[in-house]
């Protein structure tokens, strides 16, 4: 089982996504200083998660969410469903 994960900084106007196959150990990666790419924006929280069964299939996802327009849009209306305004 593997996770396509959304983090949202608890100080900064910044979110994060990724994969993995154990979101608690990640997220523990990410607050730990452990990821080079998230450590500057410590504290992370996850925001949300989405199960896919194969690791292509969530990375297709990330990629979608990350890399599209149509994704892009999907994503926001994902973190104002959290409760996170999207950037301006």
């Amino acid at each position: 089982m593997f996770f396509l994960y959304i983090l949202k900084s608890t100080q900064y106007n910044r979110n994060y996504t990724g994969v993995t196959n154990n979101v608690e150990n990640r997220l523990m990666v990410h607050n730990s200083g452990g990821s080079k790419s998230t450590k500057p924006w410590r504290p992370w929280i996850v925001v949300y998660t989405e199960q896919s069964s194969t690791l292509s299939e969530a990375k297709k996802r990330e990629w979608f969410l990350k890399c599209t327009p149509q994704g892009g849009k999907e994503k926001r209306k994902i973190l104002e469903k959290a409760g996170i305004p999207a950037p301006l």
